[in-house]
């Protein structure tokens, strides 16, 4: 059976995977940082769609986290054979030059710092070259980094840059491995990671003229992980509304 570990998987787009990917057969490992009730909703609905689920506390850009969360997962539910980065934070919004350098870090470690760490650990564990069975990686990026966040969140499009480069690069490095790495962007999504007011405000910009939901992104992550996406790799989707 696939099993399918989510970094960030209690709320947003993470949680909307793990509940999809329950109802396409995948086990599923939620990684949740905080919120254990939320993480633990999560789990019964794939248990209720017939699936094995585990909630993991862990901070994903900590590498100590990371490995023992990888570890844990495979303990509950067997090889990890699938794996979304899904753990973002974009703090206040403001201008560059209005941030303090600890907000760099922070969104930087968690975006970009955290998406390393957990690439890393996934492929030690699923790359045929080091003893695994092969396996699915999708990154969540975001149109941040093509549009850049001006004026709201440079730092945010700056580090979700990263992710672009990263998704190519290491795609490239280890397909021979029996491992594909592909990358979403969402556009405006309705979730509780925007300030109050900041969909009302950002909608009327969106082609499409609204704000996505996470199941909309959800059906594009469950693709780019299945093998009906057997041919893709390096590939960045924009789930955006045509923004």
């Amino acid at each position: 059976m696939p099993v399918l570990l989510v970094a960030g998987g209690s709320r947003g787009i993470g949680a909307a995977t793990a509940r999809l990917a329950a109802k396409h057969g995948y086990d599923v490992a939620v990684n949740y940082n905080a919120n254990a009730d939320a993480a633990a909703a999560v789990v019964k609905d794939v248990e209720a769609s017939g699936r094995k689920a585990v909630a993991l506390k862990g901070d994903m850009a900590r590498e100590a986290d990371v490995e023992r969360v990888f570890d844990d997962a495979a303990k509950a539910l067997g090889r990890v054979s699938h794996f979304v980065h899904s753990a973002g934070i974009v703090a206040k919004s403001s201008k560059l030059a209005d941030a303090s350098s600890e907000t760099f870090r922070n969104v930087v470690d968690v975006n970009l710092m955290g998406a390393l760490l957990c690439c890393r650990a996934a492929v030690r564990r699923m790359s045929t070259a080091k003893g695994g069975h092969g396996g699915s990686i999708v990154l969540l990026s975001s149109m941040a980094a093509q549009i850049g966040g001006a004026n709201e969140y440079v730092v945010y499009a700056a580090a979700k840059g990263g992710v672009d480069s990263l998704t190519l690069g290491l795609a490239r490095e280890v397909i021979k491995e029996g491992v594909r790495v592909n990358g979403i962007r969402p556009g405006l999504i309705n979730t509780d990671i925007h300030e109050p007011g900041r969909l009302d405000r950002v909608s009327p910009s969106v082609p499409m003229g609204r704000a996505g939901e996470p199941d909309e992104v959800a059906a594009a992550i469950l693709f780019l992980l299945s093998d009906e996406a057997s041919y893709i790799t390096g590939s960045v989707l924009n789930v955006s509304g045509g923004r």
